[in-house]
């Protein structure tokens, strides 16, 4: 493989919270370029590199495909073969076995290919993804199966999962509506992904938890895939890491916005936005409402305590098919992941614990 080479041209930032025009209190903008500095002194560069640092801590082995194997893999990315794209660049389905390379199990596979983007952002998200997933295996993440460093191509090959997002499912209009004991597994299986990297040996904040970051097999078991902006926890006696604020629109905590301080608690915020997703049917953030009703977790909160009126927020496409009982305790479940105040909010293995018994209610009698 050729080197593997990206620029030091100005970091481009995927920047979206739940702030309205607020200015964060956050680090001093000289103080980040210095972390962004020693974070960039510390990354490797070229594929011996990501090599060497893969071989010491790697427990999921990657396969190191060359471009031209890829070309092979995607029959020279087809149009027919494109799956999808998006901030990042593009994903097409390929298939690999023997003929790409002696040895390899005949698979279907999902390739994600960076947008050519060289700045060291870029190259930092695409790494992250590299390590987290090439340390970390869990049925609840995707499986990362290789990547290709060669020169300005940042490639990422998974496990191809066929139903594709919860986005896409849960808000498709061609679709059937997801019933309600689908949507209380895809939350637990979710729940379960999210609670092992936070459990780790090294801890994980997962920092984009969304619709369209958890993806579905064929059984609708979820796997949580694009670990770009994922973070290591805190280590030792501190209590967060300090990063810029990075994430997506509706989903991000609000004390993460304002202060740029990054906890476990930032991700239970953004399950429990996922949770009102789940019971709603609405995104997070949907512009065409009135004002009061366009941010999600702002209109729903208050109601979710509200028996009654919990009942009329639920998504009307579910007809009623639903355990009543397993909507109050989810909506309250929901309610506990958005205070407002971090350290109130549950830990991730206790939200899988509150789960788990409403994965039998949901299959019960509806009413």
């Amino acid at each position: 493989m050729g080197n593997c080479c990206f620029g030091v041209s100005p970091s481009i930032y995927r920047v979206s919270s739940n702030a309205k025009s607020e200015s964060p209190k956050m680090l001093s903008p000289s103080l980040v370029k210095e972390e962004e500095e020693k974070e960039r002194s510390k990354l490797p560069s070229n594929p011996a590199e990501v090599e060497d640092l893969l071989r010491d801590s790697a427990s999921n082995p990657l396969i190191a495909f060359t471009f031209n194997e890829l070309k092979e893999v995607t029959e020279n990315f087809r149009q027919d073969y494109f799956l999808g794209g998006g901030g990042f660049g593009s994903v097409y389905k390929g298939f690999i076995n023997e003929n790409v390379r002696k040895g390899l199990q005949t698979l279907q596979v999902a390739v994600k290919v960076h947008d050519g983007d060289n700045s060291f952002q870029g190259h930092r998200e695409w790494l992250a993804e590299v390590i987290f997933l090439g340390q970390l295996s869990h049925p609840n993440l995707v499986k990362l199966i290789g990547y290709c460093c060669e020169d300005n191509h940042r490639v990422l090959i998974y496990e191809l999962l066929p139903r594709g997002s919860v986005e896409a499912n849960l808000f498709s209009r061609v679709l059937l509506p997801l019933p309600w004991d689908i949507r209380m597994k895809i939350a637990y299986g979710a729940a379960k992904g999210l609670a092992f990297l936070h459990e780790a040996k090294k801890p994980v904040i997962y920092r984009d938890f969304k619709t369209s970051n958890i993806l579905l097999d064929e059984h609708y078991d979820a796997k949580l895939s694009d670990f770009g902006l994922a973070k290591a926890g805190p280590v030792g006696d501190k209590s967060h890491v300090s990063t810029r604020i990075m994430g997506t629109y509706g989903y991000a905590a609000p004390e993460y916005i304002m202060t740029g301080h990054l906890t476990a608690k930032s991700d239970v915020y953004s399950f429990g936005v996922v949770l009102l997703e789940l019971i709603t049917g609405r995104k997070s953030l949907e512009k065409f409402r009135p004002v009061r009703e366009q941010t999600l977790a702002d209109w729903a909160f208050p109601l979710l305590t509200q028996k009654k009126k919990l009942l009329t927020i639920v998504d009307a496409r579910l007809d009623g098919n639903y355990p009543e009982k397993a909507v109050h305790k989810t909506a309250m479940l929901a309610y506990h992941c958005l205070n407002r105040n971090p350290k109130a909010r549950p830990l991730m293995r206790d939200i899988v614990e509150t789960l788990e018994p409403l994965q039998s209610d949901a299959s019960r009698d509806p009413k």
